[in-house]
């Protein structure tokens, strides 16, 4: 199986790689779009900011290429601002289009009514969805995974949120729409949970 990490200057591509190593997994780190056709799984990481990061995706090509190989049905997943750029909409930074693959708009902590500290960063367990979801198999209700963020994944369709967090207010810890998933945690940093989870994406297969 062939694993394309997206490097578009703005994620932690080795803590991702390590993870994938430890499920016997060498992964591509792809430094252009070309790279990403020949795989057969696309994780998109990231840090920093929204507007950041879709100004690193648009000026180096990827925009146009992660959407062709996500209508393939390409399966893709998206770490942490990763996942917030899949969104339609972020507001970090002034109001930027993401890449639009799953409806929802990226937003403050704070201007989600959470109260508490920003950024959330630590340890919390998530509450899972009612509809079982291929990504979280063997991962039970209130597993712990490792946080580290500002801003927060506000779907259009709750359908398509697949876990929460509860800091204060319930946010949007993992989405997903078909073949295309997205986690506000770091399934890398998070232990046996996390690599349960990277291990269920890569044995995933669309219908």
């Amino acid at each position: 199986m062939k694993v394309a990490i997206v490097d578009y200057g703005m994620g932690n591509l080795g803590s991702v790689a390590r993870a994938l190593a430890v499920l016997n997994v060498t992964p591509v780190i792809a430094e252009y779009p070309e790279q990403i056709s020949a795989a057969d799984r696309i994780i998109l990481p990231g840090v920093g900011s929204f507007s950041d990061g879709m100004a690193h995706l648009a000026g180096h090509h990827w925009v146009d290429a992660i959407a062709q190989e996500v209508q393939t049905g390409k399966p893709l997943l998206g770490i942490c601002l990763g996942m917030q750029l899949l969104a339609s909409l972020g507001t970090e930074g002034g109001q930027c289009a993401g890449l639009n693959l799953i409806p929802g708009t990226v937003k403050r902590l704070d201007a989600l009514g959470c109260e508490l500290r920003v950024p959330h960063v630590g340890w919390n367990n998530l509450q899972l969805s009612a509809r079982p979801n291929p990504l979280f198999s063997g991962i039970p209700d209130g597993t712990d995974f490792y946080f580290v963020h500002s801003f927060a994944f506000e779907a259009a369709d709750t359908g398509n949120v697949l876990a929460e967090v509860d800091y204060g207010v319930p946010l949007t810890a993992a989405i997903a729409r078909g073949h295309v998933f997205g986690t506000q945690f770091h399934p890398e940093k998070s232990s046996k949970a996390g690599f349960r989870l990277l291990k269920n994406f890569l044995e995933f297969s669309p219908c």
